[in-house]
């Protein structure tokens, strides 16, 4: 599929465009010829990661909250797309305070919903998530196949393809949810209280110290590179199959690693920077609330109705993430 036919010289908004997906995701559009803005309050996204993008033509930065309806009305005014990534995210986050991952994740989720909808948007694409699947214990995940949420993040985000199901019905506004399963890759940050796992262990990794492990590793997810993620949603803009919109899709690869796994492959990757690295001692902890023992997606509608196939197995996915970190990070000697 030739995405830059398709997508030069259209309007794009991203919401969360300073964050790691959202600003992948900006880059890789102003590469295809897109009108590029970024619409981002900066809690938890970074201005450094947009800082090689503030110079083109084609980019603007909106600083402003999604809690603001007047901010996402002005945002989202003669925009052809919207790629939805804001949100805050993490389980344990949620679990901590509830109530403003509700006020960002529903409201302002609802509120991008609602301006888009007014200013004549075509398509509305958004991250959802994994955590959808709650306690449901089948694998794969299948899209239809559900259980409850376990945690405050797990309601949001699932509150959110409710919502996108009901604009369809009832304003005959079009949607496409992408439930991503532990998305790593460069600019992911590997600081802060809620830092993903990957980035986390290559900081401590390169600083010689000791990851800890929740529990004895053997919980596995389905990690997913953010090349894959970025062309399901280079999909989702410019599908043209009718059956294929108002749908969600596992963004995945199709493949699960254990923690334990992992571990020893950034161990085994970084110690070709520094040998010194294949030394450190990895340790345990106890278990996180509201985390899911496994997670394991099915791609196969993503392939039947998006034409979707994942350009990187994990392990490429992961060489090519240490790579990017052990270029860009800082070590602390």
């Amino acid at each position: 599929m030739n995405f830059k036919e398709q997508l030069k010289d259209k309007s794009i908004l991203v919401t969360g465009g300073a964050g790691f997906i959202g600003s992948n995701l900006c880059e890789t559009l102003l590469e295809l010829g897109s009108k590029v803005t970024c619409l981002d309050n900066f809690s938890t996204g970074k201005r450094e990661n947009i800082e090689n993008l503030k110079n083109s033509p084609n980019f603007t930065l909106v600083e402003g909250d999604i809690r603001d309806i007047e901010v996402c009305k002005k945002a989202c005014e003669h925009k052809d797309f919207v790629l939805h990534q804001a949100a805050l995210g993490s389980v344990p986050r949620s679990i901590n305070d509830p109530v403003t991952s509700n006020e960002v994740n529903v409201s302002g989720f609802l509120n991008m919903l609602v301006a888009a909808r007014d200013a004549g948007v075509k398509r509305f694409i958004y991250a959802a998530s994994s955590s959808t699947y709650g306690d449901s214990e089948s694998l794969p995940k299948v899209e239809s196949v559900i259980g409850k949420p376990l945690s405050p993040y797990a309601i949001t985000k699932y509150v959110n393809e409710l919502y996108a199901d009901v604009f369809k019905k009832s304003y005959d506004f079009d949607t496409i949810g992408l439930r991503y399963f532990n998305v790593f890759g460069r600019k992911q940050d590997p600081n802060g209280a809620y830092a993903a796992v990957i980035p986390k262990f290559v900081i401590q990794l390169m600083n010689h110290q000791s990851p800890t492990i929740n529990g004895d590793g053997s919980y596995s997810r389905d990690f997913t590179y953010i090349d894959n993620v970025i062309q399901m949603n280079l999909r989702a803009l410019t599908v043209e199959n009718p059956d294929a919109l108002n749908q969600v899709y596992n963004t995945a690869v199709g493949d699960r690693t254990t923690i334990k796994e992992v571990a020893q492959l950034l161990k085994g990757f970084l110690s070709e920077y520094d040998s010194e690295i294949g030394h450190v001692e990895i340790l345990h902890g106890s278990i996180r609330k509201g985390d899911v023992p496994h997670s394991l997606a099915s791609i196969e509608k993503a392939k039947k109705l998006m034409g979707y196939e994942p350009s990187h197995e994990f392990s490429d996915g992961l060489k090519e993430a240490v790579k990017w970190y052990w270029d860009n990070l800082e070590i602390k000697s």
